[in-house]
């Protein structure tokens, strides 16, 4: 496209804008996505997004932004840092805590970004007046990551997240498309080169060739997005995670580069992970300590179900007890995944509580659990 010099100040106003809003990363990106759609239609075929069934859902809409926004000629790109603390792998050595994924220490993400996108939009119909926008964080039926590498905002690493060079990947994106023809910023360069340090790192292999994540392994589709039982096959993989996955990010040389942010919002909460009292947290004690944070999106019987299965691999005996009163727990889900707890915890010796405390179960997913430890 030819640029005029107007143009190029708009847009040169709109970046310092974003920048001014508190985005770190901007860039610009045509709403084509066509070689990224057909690697996206593979990827479905292969049903590797589980049972998030919204990818199949939004499938034409993301091959398609004119579906989205009509008549969209652009998209800007954003970035938004999550990083506080430098991280390595020693927090699996703490079993008697729940490890949650870096993003998700304090509050959420939405709440801060969704308000920045709207003013950012607000700016663009003052330089565009009547152009038309349509902004997403994490939310819509959009290739995000394809889209922010044409931006230049970054590559996609093995790993499949946005790797930025001089930063990392410790970030959220942010879209906004726009019925204007703005200047494209040009595509991030892959520099990744032979380093595979985020697929050997995976602890259940959910990284089945470079740029290719089977989500269905995936500890954080796990934890997050699957809300049935846990397959036994990954349970003990899980270790400590009841809230996502950073092993791949940890390990990645390129995060040794991330500077940390100031953000209030991301800052760790302490004392929010402790197995045992989570739980035995009831509906009310959920909502009370996760309001405002990504966690509660999961509900209370995944997040009971998660932390059930940490510490039964926790080798501790002090959480039998609260394992044991979640074996009343309402839900069948928490029952059942206390009874593979107990199990790992007290070994055949758990089925006199379990038969104890069960004695009138009718749920098939927990007895099933049961019998399973009467024939280890």
């Amino acid at each position: 496209m030819v640029e005029s010099k107007d143009i190029r100040e708009k847009l040169a106003k709109i970046r310092r804008q974003a920048l001014d809003l508190g985005f770190e990363g901007f860039g610009v990106a045509p709403p084509d996505v066509a070689g990224a759609g057909e690697w996206f239609q593979q990827w479905l075929a292969q049903n590797f997004d589980g049972e998030m069934q919204y990818m199949k859902r939004g499938e034409a809409k993301r091959l398609d932004l004119d579906r989205v926004l009509p008549g969209v000629k652009s998209v800007i790109c954003l970035s938004t840092s999550y990083f506080t603390t430098p991280r390595t792998l020693e927090f699996l050595e703490a079993r008697e805590t729940g490890d949650i994924s870096n993003y998700a220490w304090n509050l959420d993400y939405h709440d801060l970004i969704q308000p920045r996108l709207r003013d950012l939009e607000g700016f663009l119909a003052e330089v565009f007046p009547g152009c038309r926008t349509k902004s997403y964080v994490d939310t819509g039926p959009i290739l995000e990551k394809p889209l922010a590498e044409k931006a230049g905002l970054g590559w996609i690493g093995k790993h499949t997240n946005l790797l930025t060079e001089g930063v990392g990947s410790y970030y959220f994106l942010s879209e906004i498309l726009v019925d204007v023809a703005l200047p494209p910023s040009g595509a991030a360069e892959d520099h990744c080169g032979t380093c595979t340090a985020c697929i050997d790192i995976c602890p259940t292999g959910a990284i089945v060739a470079p740029y290719v994540l089977d989500s269905r392994k995936c500890i954080s589709y796990l934890t997050i997005e699957l809300k049935e039982a846990i397959p036994l096959e990954y349970r003990k993989a899980l270790g400590n995670r009841i809230y996502g996955c950073d092993d791949c990010q940890i390990v990645c040389p390129w995060n040794s580069y991330a500077v940390a942010t100031e953000e209030p919002a991301f800052q760790r909460r302490e004392g929010v992970n402790k197995l045992i009292e989570l739980m035995q947290l009831d509906d009310a004690g959920f909502r009370s300590r996760f309001r405002k944070s990504p966690v509660k999106r999961i509900k209370r019987r995944v997040l009971l179900r998660n932390v059930a299965v940490a510490l039964g691999n926790s080798g501790q005996p002090e959480a039998v007890p609260a394992l044991t009163q979640a074996l009343s727990d309402p839900e069948p889900l928490i029952r059942s995944h206390a009874v593979w707890a107990l199990g790992e915890l007290m070994g055949p010796e758990a089925l006199g509580v379990l038969e104890s405390a069960l004695a009138g179960e009718t749920d098939a997913t927990v007895l099933a659990e049961i019998e399973r430890i009467k024939t280890v």
